[in-house]
């Protein structure tokens, strides 16, 4: 059995989305992960945007090293990705059937979107027989595995239940809050990326105007073949009405607000032929159809760091920005050192929700997986 791990810290130094405890989350985890639960260095892939000598987590970095974690994958492997940094949600297009009105995404470094259908791809990549767990420390994180079954979330009334674990809920509580009244004064901000801002940082890069309700065409003009296979496939759509334009009354003038030239644009931008839909396992409807059966026996395992319409908390003590982190992360971290490792995912998120209540947090974490994932033991 192998066990690798994919960790991905976004601080965005220098600029307006800056954040503090993005990095020093990622640590944690690995540290975690090695002394806790046998994971061996060399099996840990660490993308930061804060040392040079680090793989950055651009968009095009992040997707490359989670598809070589997959395809990397044998029947009985772990597989564990942690995510920390900025999330925000798209407004989801109009044929879209996600049923939060939105597409939850997590943002690289590089601005380069990463969708909730992008996630669910990756999973259904996952040989049968193994696992993948995904720890979304981020804002809008929960569903971020595209039709992932909710365990825990809004709908769910569970905070106090737990199980009997070796967990001593009560003692970490009561050594947690201690440490907190010792500690100065700590800033919050939230992790959550407004479209604006986003706008302006693309708007940096790019020099060019852009409008943020054309930040799907945008995204995916600026980024290409490097954009998330969520935007390519809107831009599939927009060609297929462009070319349906041009051969129907309108003579190929405008359709829909956009001319011959978006065509020429998105005709020399798309790489949608036939090969490519081969690969990506035949028609869309098939791949449809494939999702939903394997729904029933799903191999991802998401714990986010709140619901999809809340925002996550990075945390730091005034004056001391070397030790700032993200709130969920911390307090993951304490449960599981304090547990030797010892809990399962259903306890790790109700008693996560706890304690951030406990300390004035308003963020709910959530579990999302299939029913068997609910009571396994987190990670492995």
């Amino acid at each position: 059995m192998g066990k690798k791990a994919v960790l991905i810290g976004c601080n965005y130094p220098g600029t307006k989305a800056e954040l503090r405890g993005c990095i020093n989350d990622v640590w944690s985890m690995k540290k975690c992960l090695i002394n806790i639960y046998g994971f061996s260095e060399k099996d840990i892939v660490v993308l930061i945007d804060t040392h040079h000598s680090y793989t950055q987590p651009t968009g095009k970095n992040i997707r490359f090293a989670l598809s070589k974690l997959v395809r990397s994958a044998k029947s009985g492997d772990v597989l564990f990705v942690h995510y920390s940094g900025h999330g925000t949600r798209l407004p989801a297009e109009s044929d879209d059937q996600d049923n939060t009105g939105y597409d939850e995404c997590i943002v690289p470094t590089d601005m380069n979107l990463i969708a909730d259908d992008d996630f669910r791809l990756l999973v259904d990549k996952v040989p049968r027989g193994c696992n993948i767990t995904i720890v979304s420390d981020c804002c809008h994180s929960g569903g971020l595995i595209e039709a992932a079954k909710e365990q825990i979330g809004d709908s769910t009334n569970q905070e106090g239940y737990f199980s009997n674990s070796p967990f001593h809920f009560g003692n970490f509580l009561h050594r947690n809050m201690q440490k907190e009244e010792e500690e100065e004064e700590t800033t919050v901000k939230n992790r959550s990326l407004p479209l604006s801002t986003l706008t302006d940082i693309l708007q940096q890069k790019s020099g060019k105007d852009i409008e943020t309700g054309k930040l799907s065409y945008t995204l995916f003009h600026i980024f290409g073949e490097d954009a998330s296979p969520k935007l390519k496939k809107f831009s599939d759509l927009v060609m297929n009405k462009l070319q349906h334009g041009k051969s129907g009354e309108s003579g190929g003038h405008r359709v829909g607000g956009v001319g011959d030239l978006a065509h020429k644009f998105f005709e020399q931008k798309l790489h949608y032929d036939g090969d490519e839909v081969e690969k990506r396992g035949g028609n869309r409807k098939g791949e449809h159809a494939a999702s939903i059966k394997r729904n029933v026996l799903d191999c991802g395992i998401l714990l986010s760091g709140c619901q999809s319409d809340q925002t996550s908390a990075d945390a730091c003590p005034v004056g001391k920005s070397g030790s700032a982190y993200g709130a969920f992360s911390n307090v993951i971290k304490g449960i599981i050192e304090e547990s030797e490792g010892a809990v399962t995912n259903r306890d790790l998120v109700l008693k996560a929700r706890m304690i951030l209540k406990k300390q004035g947090f308003s963020q709910k974490p959530g579990l999302y997986c299939s029913d068997n994932n609910v009571n396994a033991p987190f990670v492995c």
